[in-house]
């Protein structure tokens, strides 16, 4: 489905990059229909240069003849963005955001009216094409466009549909989400320093531990609890670490975490649509 679309990137940073490779690497979409463009004209070549891909000289011709505007830019800046190239993005193309915090509506005042709008909450995990995504309906966009911005974005991870007013929860959970697992591998790593393990082993055990959990989740499709009591035997190791765990609060401390993140990604949402910084 992707192979026949042209692809416009505004914004060349990490996002952009890791769906491209995505997309490429995939057999998805062919380079030559892949065009980035960025603030600076040097780090945008480069980045084309790189992924195999053409760079614009600028966002207005980057656009021109793009079927599928992908809009990889910060939040603070993409107000700007997008009332410079309202006027240029064609009105039959699909324009996607990964941008944290700005829902569709504040994006679509200033493109074409009509203008199908999706947008999308990946994460870090987009690099090594391991993204957990979650993607919504502007007010104009079709089944088809989100059917086009899945296949997208599942080249990069797994993709999930959900109404726009969850994408809050989303950046909470999941959006902020690796930053939480960086913190408890880098914790598992120090137990296994103290506990007598070297470095480099205690973390290379710790993230391996944390990917084959996840992995063993997914493709059982069982309930984490029900794969937490096939590990836990009666008197072991594990129901002795458990308990620890359970006693320090470690449950409600990560929802308390995904609850704070969610409330401050609705406030930066409101601060960059309302014009303040």
């Amino acid at each position: 489905m992707l192979k026949d679309l042209r692809f416009a990137f505004v914004g060349a940073g990490n996002m952009a990059s890791a769906l491209v490779r995505g997309l490429v690497a995939s057999g998805a979409v062919p380079a030559s229909q892949i065009v980035v463009s960025g603030r600076r004209r040097e780090r945008t070549d480069r980045a084309a240069e790189r992924l195999g891909v053409r760079a614009a000289t600028d966002n207005v011709s980057c656009v021109a003849d793009a079927d599928v505007v992908m809009l990889c830019v910060k939040p603070q800046v993409m107000r700007g963005v997008v009332e410079a190239l309202g006027a240029d993005i064609r009105r039959d193309a699909l324009v996607v955001s990964v941008a944290a915090g700005i829902p569709t509506a504040a994006i679509e005042a200033h493109l074409a009216p009509g203008q199908r709008v999706v947008r999308a909450m990946p994460n870090t995990g987009a690099i090594v094409r391991q993204s957990a995504t979650a993607i919504s309906a502007g007010a104009n966009a079709t089944e088809a466009d989100l059917v086009v911005a899945k296949e997208i974005f599942d080249r990069v991870g797994r993709t999930v549909v959900v109404d726009e007013v969850h994408l809050d929860a989303v950046t909470g959970l999941s959006g902020s989400g690796p930053a939480y697992i960086f913190l408890i591998i880098d914790a598992l790593a120090d137990a296994g320093v103290k506990v007598g393990l070297s470095r480099d082993v205690a973390l290379e055990l710790a993230a391996q531990t944390v990917m084959g959990s996840a992995m063993v989740l997914l493709e059982t499709n069982e309930h984490p609890g029900r794969l937490k009591d096939q590990v836990t035997s009666p008197g072991g190791t594990a129901i002795a670490g458990l308990h620890t765990l359970e006693s320090g609060g470690l449950r409600t401390t990560l929802i308390t975490a995904v609850e704070t993140a969610t409330r401050r990604s609705k406030e930066l949402g409101e601060a960059v649509t309302s014009g303040h910084r």
